[in-house]
């Protein structure tokens, strides 16, 4: 059972408090007075709530951040092996820009069939998804040679957010840029 104790208890006034007195007709509370404070206060007695105990007793939990390895998808869940060709367009003023992103025999009509359609384009990392559905396949002889993606930027934070993205796709890819 805890106890809630009045502000008299914690002060240095309260060494020098008078002896407890009984209030009359309560059989659990008591009156302190202190002869260097004003305060007179009752000690009171409160069950302990049972979250309080469940509180006391339960683990303590740490909080983990995984690093998420930046991968391009085509088809949710499965990571294109072929690394594109990108190029970045940007406008004047810097408000927006275009990265066009081009795939040589990609990985993903290996597997297509079997895992199911292209959905999108969707660039992964630490930081959540960068999608865009403006994708197109280019076929030679009737059969899927390249994959062309484009993604736009329409603010400077889009900007930023992309080259974020880059970085960490480039670090891990082994990739450079190159100003042409």
């Amino acid at each position: 059972m805890a106890t809630l104790q009045t502000m008299a208890f914690s002060s240095p006034v309260s060494h020098c408090c008078q002896k407890p007195r009984l209030l009359q007709g309560m059989t659990s509370g008591t009156v302190w007075h202190s002869s260097r404070s004003s305060f007179s206060g009752q000690a009171l007695s409160t069950p302990v709530s049972r979250q309080i105990q469940r509180l006391k007793t339960s683990r303590t939990f740490t909080l983990t951040i995984q690093m998420v390895k930046p991968t391009i998808q085509f088809i949710p869940g499965k990571d294109e092996q072929t690394i594109p060709d990108v190029k970045l367009t940007k406008s004047r003023d810097g408000t927006n820009g275009m990265a066009i992103f081009k795939f040589d025999q990609p990985s993903v009509f290996d597997s297509s069939g079997e895992v199911g359609d292209i959905t999108g384009f969707y660039m992964i990392d630490d930081e959540g998804t960068l999608q865009s559905v403006d994708v197109s396949a280019k076929f030679v002889n009737g059969r899927p040679a390249g994959i062309e993606a484009k993604y736009v930027m329409r603010t400077p934070r889009d900007w930023d957010r992309f080259m974020r993205f880059m970085e960490r796709y480039a670090n891990v890819n082994g990739l450079q840029f190159v100003k042409s």
